[in-house]
């Protein structure tokens, strides 16, 4: 060991943190410093000790053989010190950082989660496309990604949350119009409201469905389910959306089910974090919450 004299303990606070982390983003974030009062901690202790620790990558780092070891000596003993410290869970745990579709989390995931700030859990939310979160995730800029797909990899752990139903609907106005009429091929001549102009989620159920390809244009295309629901509610055209985002509207009668197949087709959820990336106990609450929920949709 180079130098002299005692270490200094926030050197091995941060060190500690990225080690768990696998990021100085992510340690800084939880430890409320800027990022390059990160790296300067962590430059000190390498050199302080005589030899790197981490492995920069573009994005996060990799602990070498050499951290992992310090790691596995400080833990106990730091967790310890917190906890004889008596520090206050609302000054010391790091808000949650999650991140999804943005019709799920704000359908769905706030719903239960809201709950939570009550136990002193601070959420921090993003919303985007599900490669793109999961990137993010891999830099540590989130702490959990609700995600459409399984990643690849063993980089990133998924668990299982949920299978979402897509339905056919629209409003009575267009379902009395369509009573007696060859399903199919009299929905394309009809507005149809639709997430994006190559109707990913229509063509889907086409294809699931009818087995055949969708002949149609949108009518009106706006990224955002939450929106489409709105025009289909007052009778703009008809369209496929998740089951969870409309289930109201059914049951109130504004909206109709166009069509009730034996096997509708389904999307698969996944909530995905990197593995032991986070000792942050409000994580593993919002975590917990989120897949007991996920039972009940």
């Amino acid at each position: 060991m180079h130098g002299s004299g005692p270490l200094d303990l926030n050197l091995l606070r941060t060190f500690l943190a990225v080690h768990r982390l696998g990021s100085f983003t992510a340690a800084a974030r939880q430890l409320s410093l800027s990022q390059s009062t990160v790296t300067t901690h962590i430059r000190a202790l390498e050199r302080r000790l005589g030899r790197e620790l981490f492995e920069r990558r573009a994005q996060g780092v990799t602990p070498l053989p050499h951290a992992d070891e310090l790691a596995a000596r400080l833990s106990a003993p730091l967790d310890q010190l917190a906890v004889i410290t008596g520090e206050e869970p609302s000054s010391t745990v790091a808000p949650v950082h999650l991140a999804g579709p943005a019709e799920f989390l704000g359908t769905l995931g706030l719903t239960v989660l809201a709950q939570l700030v009550a136990q002193g859990v601070r959420l921090r939310v993003a919303t985007g496309l599900t490669e793109s979160l999961l990137e993010e995730l891999r830099a540590g800029h989130h702490d959990l990604v609700i995600a459409t797909r399984r990643p690849r990899g063993r980089t990133l752990h998924a668990e299982l949350l949920g299978d979402e139903e897509f339905v056919l609907v629209a409003a009575p106005v267009w379902a009395e119009r369509l009573k007696g009429q060859e399903l199919p091929t009299a929905l394309e001549s009809l507005p149809l409201i639709a997430y994006a102009e190559d109707l990913p989620i229509a063509r889907r159920y086409w294809r699931h469905v009818f087995d055949r390809r969708l002949h149609a244009q949108a009518a009106i295309t706006v990224p955002d389910l939450r929106s489409v629901l709105t025009a289909v509610t007052v009778g703009a055209g008809w369209s496929v959306l998740p089951s969870y985002l409309c289930r109201t509207e059914l049951a109130s009668g504004v909206l109709r089910l166009l069509h009730q197949p034996e096997d509708p087709p389904i999307n698969t959820s996944y909530l995905v974090q990197r593995p032991g990336s986070s000792t942050n106990p409000h994580v593993t609450l919002v975590r917990e919450r989120l897949l007991a929920a996920a039972k009940t949709w």
